[in-house]
């Protein structure tokens, strides 16, 4: 292994990936670093010209190509990151690019490489289907085919990320994160770290649902996995290379997987430190890094996450700033149960307290109990057991949701539906403003007399707060609950006459 170190070491210095490359920025992530009591640095590879440190390898690569070779074409499989690598590439060296991608891709980056001149080929649902796409185009066409990392010279490319991180911190780092999809970034950086600074760490970052190189360590030899989650679709791999698993194999210390929750968390980690928005894989890094803090209880250690991506789909933003709180562990989900008499909403609201509300779901559906969905902002996941034992201390079981993917992915957007018990109702809309405590203080001037049916908030970031609500008022009252709108001083829409409600929940 010294032998085959030596050599991707000279490959490594030799490198050609500044025509087209940055050397990127080492940056203090201060926030982070206050959090996890360790010295967090962010290797900045989503400031490359492709937001992505794709573009060395690929250009590493093909800038050793012959004439003959750059005049017939090339063509390359990505899901996105080094597809554009390769397309900046031919436009830089003045050949033609073919880029088979998956048609799980996302739109930003299919259009970002039709706009640096490449032909896109859809085809397949991983990067895998594309992969063997685009083997067949290479053998009808002798287009040369560049690997996205399974390609000494493209691994050679990427491993000049690890050079420039140990010349811009020469001073101890414990460890260094590297998210894995097929291998060719973790093996450069691990092959020049290794050779130079053997003393530091290396730790491979999967997704927990496309952990294709860790399952092959430990089965000892390359494992296809039948399918991945495409939520990073950057690393939705489902077979590694023969070389980075070999590399990977040899030199990574250890490996972390990592959830979907735990990734948009260090998306927003990402955000307020750098305001930077880190694509799913670019973030792997960070999110592996954290639990890894946590697993080993490092304090006061430099660490180093490579921040590879940010070709992030802008319609993904509300996922993952929903998402982001229950990966960091800011947001308690519940499902109350409480008796269905007067008084009880209020109890109820006593319970909550100044506590932020995140989002708040109420259909009457019994005359014995109602089921209330409720999200809550907290500072901590050991904050959960105390809220469970506040609604239990009033006679409410409270059911913890937080690791529930049905009531999370589902269920939070589905509460409500027609009840028989709905005599009277009348629904409205209402806008508050939102600051803490407002939706209590709103539920608190609620008159009593009128029975709430219908209740859905849920916190959407903005100014003002939107709720949707259905109060059961007597006819020979309405001229009374009219009276009561007026002073309560929120804008409000009668929705009652509403079609949409007549079908769904009337």
């Amino acid at each position: 292994m010294e032998t085959r170190l030596l050599d991707y070491l000279q490959r490594i210095l030799n490198s050609r990936v500044y025509d087209v490359a940055i050397e990127s920025p080492l940056e203090l992530a201060e926030k982070l670093s206050n959090r996890l009591g360790n010295k967090i640095w962010l290797k900045r590879e989503d400031k490359q010209p492709v937001h992505s440190f794709k573009l060395r390898g690929a250009y590493n690569k093909m800038s050793r190509l012959t004439p003959a070779e750059l005049e017939r074409g090339v063509v390359c499989s990505s899901a996105g990151n080094h597809a554009q690598g390769v397309a900046l590439s031919a436009r830089q060296l003045g050949c033609q690019a073919h880029i088979v991608m998956p048609v799980t891709t996302p739109e930003l980056k299919s259009d970002a490489v039709r706009a640096l001149g490449a032909q896109v080929i859809l085809c397949g649902d991983s990067y895998s289907d594309a992969y063997l796409h685009a083997l067949e185009l290479q053998k009808k066409h002798q287009y040369v085919f560049v690997h996205p990392f399974d390609d000494p010279d493209v691994i050679a490319g990427q491993g000049t990320v690890g050079m420039e991180i140990l010349r811009q911190h020469q001073h101890p780092i414990h460890a260094v994160f590297v998210a894995i999809g097929g291998g060719g970034l973790i093996s450069g950086v691990a092959a020049y770290i290794k050779a130079v600074r053997p003393e530091i760490k290396v730790i491979g970052v999967q997704m927990a649902d496309s952990n294709a190189m860790l399952q092959s360590i430990e089965s000892g030899h390359p494992v296809t996995l039948p399918d991945v989650g495409l939520f990073s679709d950057g690393t939705a791999v489902k077979l590694v290379g023969t070389e980075t698993f070999r590399l990977t194999q040899e030199l990574v210390d250890d490996f972390v997987t990592v959830d979907t929750d735990a990734v948009c968390a260090a998306i927003k980690d990402a955000f307020e430190d750098t305001r930077s928005i880190l694509e799913p894989a670019g973030a792997m890094g960070i999110a592996g890094m954290k639990q890894f803090v946590a697993q080993q209880q490092l304090q006061g250690q430099d660490l180093v996450a490579i921040t590879c991506g940010a070709n992030m789909n802008f319609d993904r933003l509300r996922f993952v700033a929903e998402r982001a709180e229950v990966g960091e562990e800011r947001e308690a989900l519940f499902a109350v149960t409480i008796p269905e008499e007067r008084g009880s909403f209020k109890q109820f609201c006593e319970i909550v307290g100044q506590r932020s509300v995140t989002e708040f779901s109420y259909r009457i559906c019994d005359e014995r109990e109602a089921h209330v969905l409720v999200g809550l902002s907290i500072r901590n996941r050991s904050e959960v057991p105390e809220i469970t034992d506040d609604f239990a201390s009033r006679g409410f079981v409270a059911l913890d949701l937080v690791d529930n993917d049905l009531a999370k992915d589902h269920l939070r957007y589905m509460v409500g539906g027609r009840s028989p018990l709905v005599g009277n109702e009348r629904l409205y809309r209402f806008e508050f403003p939102e600051r803490p405590g407002a939706l209590m203080r709103f539920l608190s001037r609620m008159h009593p007399s009128w029975n709430i049916s219908l209740f859905h908030y849920r916190n959407q970031g903005s100014d003002f707060g939107r709720i949707l609500v259905g109060i059961q008022v007597p006819a020979d009252e309405l001229p009374d609950f009219q009276d009561f709108l007026a002073t309560l001083g929120y804008r409000h829409v009668d929705e009652t006459a509403n079609p949409v409600y007549r079908l769904f929940l009337r």
